[in-house]
């Protein structure tokens, strides 16, 4: 990682005032696949605040204990909605459930694929997109060099870190990126807490 900081410093000037300002790495990646995928697709388009309360009462419904595929394909539809669920969440949720108990899926054999492949299973899933896809490669596989240019945090950090007058488009966003490879995911991270401390100077 002290490798992926002092390349991303050099090759990008205002990156590297962002991670000389934020400091340290501190993503933390693995975890097991299904429990990723699923809390995922409980977080899409949620604030955080209550996402968390969602995913806290959807642990309370197993009394703690993350579900295995089989049983949360057998918990009825009712009994997640009061967790907060929606119905196309619930639908989702046991998509990827089934997949994975009847062998659809092979969770373990992403890791030995490479990105693309993982974005092209993943997103067979109903419900799991590029973007949940390219959430897994970084925070659950630990993949260095993703650049999830579909990611509205990273187009803003983008404008405001470039001073650009609107939203950049992918392409722009790879023009902008090219820099940092192969750390892409590492830079994104960073890029991500700078609009942190741009909400902080107002």
């Amino acid at each position: 990682m002290q490798h992926a900081i002092l390349h991303l410093t050099a090759a990008d000037a205002r990156l590297g005032a962002i991670i000389g300002t934020v400091g340290g790495y501190t993503i933390k990646c693995g975890g097991e696949p299904f429990r990723s995928l699923v809390e995922a697709i409980i977080y899409q388009q949620l604030a955080g605040s209550a996402a968390d309360a969602i995913s806290a009462r959807f642990m309370k419904l197993y009394r703690g204990r993350f579900p295995a595929p089989a049983r949360l394909l057998s918990t009825p539809d009712e009994t997640l909605r009061t967790a907060g669920l929606s119905g196309r969440k619930i639908e989702y949720m046991k998509d990827l459930a089934a997949r994975v108990s009847e062998s659809r899926l092979d969770l373990a054999g992403l890791a030995a694929m490479n990105d693309e492949q993982v974005v092209e299973q993943l997103s067979e899933v109903k419900g799991i997109g590029r973007w949940t896809a390219e959430m897994f490669l970084i925070f659950c596989l630990g993949r260095s060099d993703v650049l999830p240019v579909g990611d509205y945090g990273l187009r803003r950090a983008m404008q405001k870190t470039y001073r650009l007058r609107d939203l950049p488009a992918p392409e722009r966003m790879e023009k902008i990126a090219k820099p940092w490879r192969p750390y892409r995911s590492v830079a994104t991270w960073y890029m991500w807490k700078s609009l942190e401390k741009f909400k902080a100077i107002g």
